[in-house]
């Protein structure tokens, strides 16, 4: 397998303005996996509580995902996070986050882990991310994901991060904070200046910008009515993003443009249900269609 991640595993409690759902399986590492698996053979790293079931195993297996990684720590409690969405479904509220055994996640690369070609270091602290890093052997392609509580606490772990890293991925607001700029084109090339090769800036219902040395671009969101719960989308997005680069064994200017084509549309499935109830009901050839849906709405 060419791809690793390295994440959290969740559950997640989910209130939207029409219906609220406690104790789902979530979390960044999960999201990614699932969404990957579509395309390539993925490594799954995280850590699980006592109160973690074998059927969630399961299910992350029977999808070709390597689940070796996952470390169950005897006597703790699995990370917990409750949210709750405003109307327009784009805001939303933490209402709990209980970290338990993420508080003290230590990940220990396998031999096999540590030779990924491919690496997704999801959101999560980078102290934990560079510990991940310092685990690898010689990584083509190395792109990690960061957030608001990161940028605040860790900024100077953050910019050695970006120094050692291909490909930062973060959210528009994440990118004003980081870089004190509210143009997102001037955020964009400062965060380029820190260190990666490009930058991903995930714009919610508006889609994607990309920067890079030579290129800058956007990609809009699949137009998706049935907004059901977007916990998760934006680690699908990288999910479908990697995992057709792992699957092509390439990251050139065009091939990464199809690879983010394909994580907008992973991600505009699985905002139609729950957790990834509406990704487990689809296969590679719907996310196929609607990739080429999705490309001909791009040609003009």
């Amino acid at each position: 397998m060419s791809l690793l991640v390295v994440g959290s595993i969740a559950f997640d409690s989910i209130h939207t303005p029409t219906e609220v759902r406690e104790n789902i399986l979530g979390g960044s590492s999960v999201h990614f996996s699932y969404a990957a698996s579509f395309f390539s053979g993925v490594r799954m790293v995280g850590v699980v509580g006592e109160d973690w079931q074998e059927e969630h195993t399961q299910l992350l297996t029977e999808r070709g995902i390597d689940t070796s990684g996952i470390e169950i720590e005897e006597g703790g409690k699995t990370f917990r996070w409750t949210g709750k969405y405003h109307s327009n479904m784009n805001d939303r509220d933490t209402l709990e986050v209980h970290l338990n055994v993420l508080e003290t996640f230590n990940p220990t690369l396998s031999e096999e882990s540590s030779r990924c070609p491919f690496v997704f270091l999801a959101n999560g602290s980078p102290t934990t991310q560079l510990k991940v890093l310092e685990q690898m052997t010689g990584p083509r392609l190395v792109v990690a994901d960061t957030m608001d509580l990161w940028i605040e606490i860790e900024r100077d772990q953050l910019k050695t991060l970006l120094s050692r890293v291909d490909g930062l991925v973060l959210n528009d607001s994440e990118a004003k904070q980081l870089t004190e700029e509210e143009n997102l084109v001037r955020a964009g090339q400062k965060v380029l200046e820190m260190g990666p090769k490009f930058i991903i800036l995930k714009k919610g219902e508006h889609g994607a910008m990309f920067f890079s040395k030579n290129e800058t671009y956007v990609m809009p969101a699949f137009p998706t009515p049935d907004v059901v719960d977007p916990t998760g989308a934006g680690d699908s997005f990288a999910g479908g993003m990697m995992g057709y680069l792992a699957q092509q064994n390439n990251f050139d200017p065009k091939t990464l443009k199809e690879a983010m084509a394909y994580g907008t549309v992973v991600a505009s499935l699985i905002v139609e249900d729950f957790s990834l109830d509406r990704l487990k009901g689809t296969n590679r050839e719907e996310i196929d269609s609607r990739f080429n849906q999705y490309r001909q709405m791009l040609t003009f």
